[in-house]
């Protein structure tokens, strides 16, 4: 029989709601703490999701012995902190994207999680849900031939209440570092690192940036444009363009609700192509996957590696440089 991990959740918000929701699809996983900065925010958090401990500080959930694994799912201006503190008491770790605010951080992170000998992972759900391992296939088999270029857009207006850490220049604000990772991950992971970066971006009244255009540019002469902005609604589209076909990731490319079209060679009509859906928000696939992890007794994930978060946190880097987009922690 499996070992049972036993997750503690780090941040008591919206997203830590809908994972704690999906972990109960796990199998061998059981929620068993819970911890904000308010003891009212962490009991009304078990009341919905039913947790053994339930703490009003992150301190006593890293030291706690009943756990193995911690989500942490506070705004990503503070994972560098929260990883550190869990990493220093030798918890398992899933941290939410973006993983850090830059690659400096992360650098630090991953290596003191090495050298804690402890798992230690970026919650980059999209890699692991259904229809994207479809379109990775798709791509192996040659589907679309050589990929020649890429358009990804993602963009919404927020509406009021709207969340402090989208603005806020302190908790890590803007497009890029929470919806343009998306845009940035799925061009990475067809096209691989680009060979330069072009970008610009239009600043909030707060500073960060509220729209960004990127463009993505290689060697091999494949281009990739990527837009993403808080200031108009848009389709949420990923297209990857090959010389004997493509693919129109629809709905949100990045979530389990995409529908994945398929425009073959010299053929007008699409098909769509079917995969495997779940219940669930789809955290479930990567929960899923630390469990397995852990109860390996691996220390990092061989789907969504070190190296990729390094050079997904590089990327972002790069672009923040170009387009002029700065925080206090660089």
């Amino acid at each position: 029989m499996n070992q049972k991990i036993r997750w503690g959740i780090l941040g008591c918000g919206r997203i830590a709601r809908k994972f704690a929701a999906d972990l109960k699809l796990v199998n061998d996983a059981e929620l068993i703490a819970v911890a904000s900065r308010s003891q009212n925010s962490a009991d009304e958090f078990a009341k919905e999701f039913p947790a053994k401990f339930r703490h009003n500080n992150y301190e006593d959930l890293a030291i706690n012995n009943e756990v193995d694994v911690i989500y942490i799912a506070s705004p990503h201006a503070l994972h560098y902190e929260h990883v550190m503190l869990c990493l220093k008491h030798k918890k398992a770790i899933l941290c939410e994207k973006a993983f850090a605010i830059n690659s400096k951080q992360a650098n630090e992170m991953i290596a003191f999680a090495k050298t804690q000998n402890v798992f230690l992972m970026e919650a980059l759900w999209t890699k692991f849900l259904p229809h994207y391992n479809v379109v990775q296939k798709m791509l192996r088999e040659q589907k679309l031939g050589t990929i020649k270029s890429m358009q990804s857009n993602f963009g919404f207006i927020p509406q009021a209440p709207i969340p402090q850490r989208l603005f806020d220049p302190k908790l890590g604000g803007g497009a890029l570092l929470d919806i343009g990772i998306y845009n940035v991950f799925i061009t990475l992971s067809v096209l691989g690192k680009p060979d330069s970066i072009e970008a610009t971006m239009t600043p909030a009244s707060t500073g960060v940036d509220e729209q960004c255009a990127v463009l993505f540019k290689y060697n091999n002469g494949a281009l990739a444009q990527l837009l993403f902005t808080f200031s108009s609604n848009l389709a949420t589209e990923a297209d990857i363009n090959g010389d004997k076909g493509r693919i129109r990731l629809t709905s949100r490319f990045y979530e389990p609700s995409a529908t994945i079209e398929y425009y073959p060679e010299k053929i007008d009509s699409k098909q769509i192509i079917p995969f495997d859906k779940e219940g669930g928000f789809g955290y479930q696939y990567e929960a899923r996957h630390v469990v397995e992890c852990l109860q390996k007794g691996l220390t990092e994930s061989p789907v969504m590696t070190h190296n990729d978060t390094l050079l997904l946190m590089e990327t972002l880097d790069k672009i923040r440089a170009v387009a002029g987009i700065h925080y206090d922690v660089d």
